[in-house]
């Protein structure tokens, strides 16, 4: 059966989207799959917590969070639109978004991938995160990782 993945609505960000599409942005997913499925839900929960204060992050463009219902693991994330690397490495290292990243580490696996594109289109870009959340396409090996 394939994977079916929800996104929740797109929140958009202080930064606005680029005139027209046009502009280079960074375009970075994650995905967190539970050791136990019932920690799926507080991850989700602490995302949408995340969220609220996402016209705060500095950079942000937008986002959606995303969820699977698969079982017996669940998997949850975001897919998140920023103005540059430096934006998106601000909002990795706030105190909030690390104090999640540090409650959940030892209760699943996370991993993320990131890509510029010079043209911000909402649907190619839900069409091209796609494919890693249904498991389609194998996520990048960070650099330096053997196969």
């Amino acid at each position: 059966m394939p994977t079916a993945v929800r996104f929740a609505p797109w929140k958009p960000g202080p930064a606005g989207r680029p005139a027209d599409g046009d502009g280079e942005v960074v375009v970075s997913v994650t995905e967190f799959t539970p050791h136990r499925p019932w920690a799926a839900a507080c991850v989700h929960v602490a995302g949408l917590a995340l969220r609220r204060t996402w016209q705060d992050v500095d950079g942000a463009i937008g986002l959606w969070l995303w969820t699977t219902t698969d079982l017996p693991r669940p998997r949850s994330g975001s897919v998140s639109v920023w103005r540059d690397e430096k934006d998106l490495l601000g909002f990795v290292t706030r105190p909030d978004h690390r104090r999640v990243v540090r409650a959940y580490r030892h209760r699943g696996a996370m991993r993320s991938t990131a890509w510029r594109t010079g043209h911000f289109d909402p649907d190619a870009t839900q069409e091209t995160a796609r494919p890693l959340l249904t498991g389609r396409t194998p996520w990048p090996r960070p650099a330096g990782t053997r196969p």
